[in-house]
């Protein structure tokens, strides 16, 4: 698939990339060949997301070469066998750059993609320049002990609801999201875009995301609960930048992160720079028109440093 974006002149397409289990599905936006050489940047979604959460951010970075891939289990990826996990995601991200003939690159990951951007660094160090992770990357204020469905519901609420739920087709679908309270002032055609690109056939006629329950959970406890994250955190040498918004899934505050638990967090990883983003929801930081402008202003930060 191939189509190009019309404000700053990036040509959209789709690759196929072998990995374990099957083909990864990557989104590749390349800047106009008349820019000279790009500068890269790696974006990696959230964890019932695809590559099509990022276009606003994209858009606002003109003369950059975006790869943002489906993680497995999601979007294009979703018929993907074998386990999940931060580490598995890492593998796949090392070969799809291997694949792109891309040997260092700034990544920059958003929610569950902040935490698999973490455990990359750490796994494939050579690879990564600098992270940037928004609104993810650092542990939880998750109590232990609890089962996997009481951690994935106190994590992602009716987010983890919503991957059991069947619609008859996208406009029913669209309808189910305008309510979300996270999209009322922010509900936009990109939105619709990548809301669409999400249904899959549920094999009965009807329409489910493409996200399994399954999947989720098994990321969701592997990132809160396995060792991947705090080995990567315990050895994070690489520059970070972390953006936190003060909202939630469900625009509710405080958000993926207490003050209070976020100023332990960053205390215990000093190498982690952290800015808070007013204004903006756990989904609009990087699917809304003035969030992106936020996030992209960062990575271009990031990308100069690493020049």
């Amino acid at each position: 698939m191939t189509s190009s974006s019309t404000r700053t002149g990036h040509t959209y397409r789709t690759i196929a990339v072998p990995v374990t289990g099957g083909d990864l599905r990557v989104g590749v936006w390349d800047p106009d060949p008349a820019t000279g050489d790009a500068p890269s940047v790696l974006l990696i979604h959230g964890v019932t997301a695809s590559h099509l959460a990022w276009p606003f951010v994209v858009d606002r970075l003109p003369g950059v070469r975006v790869i943002a891939p489906d993680l497995r289990g999601r979007g294009g990826s979703n018929s993907l066998t074998g386990p999940a996990g931060m580490r598995a995601h890492a593998d796949d991200l090392a070969a799809a750059l291997d694949h792109l003939g891309v040997d260092r690159i700034v990544v920059v990951g958003h929610s569950m993609g902040a935490f698999v951007a973490v455990v990359f660094a750490h796994l494939h160090p050579r690879r990564v320049d600098r992270l940037v992770l928004v609104d993810g990357g650092l542990p939880l204020d998750v109590p232990a002990g609890l089962d996997t469905d009481t951690l994935v519901a106190g994590i992602l609420g009716p987010t983890a609801a919503r991957l059991s739920m069947r619609f008859a087709d996208t406009s029913e679908y669209l309808d189910f999201w305008r309510a979300h309270p996270a999209f009322r002032a922010d509900w936009t055609p990109e939105l619709e875009q990548y809301l669409a690109y999400d249904l899959v056939d549920d094999g009965e006629g009807a329409r489910r995301p493409a996200t399994s329950y399954e999947t989720t959970a098994d990321d969701t406890i592997d990132m809160n609960s396995g060792t991947a994250l705090s080995d990567a955190l315990t050895g994070l040498r690489h520059p970070t930048r972390m953006i936190t918004a003060p909202r939630g899934l469900q625009d509710e505050e405080p958000g993926l992160y207490a003050p209070a638990h976020l100023e332990r967090m960053l205390a215990a990883n000093p190498i982690v720079r952290h800015e808070r983003l007013d204004r903006f929801n756990h989904y609009t930081i990087v699917m809304s028109p003035a969030g992106a402008d936020a996030v992209a202003a960062v990575v271009r930060e990031e990308l100069a440093a690493a020049d």
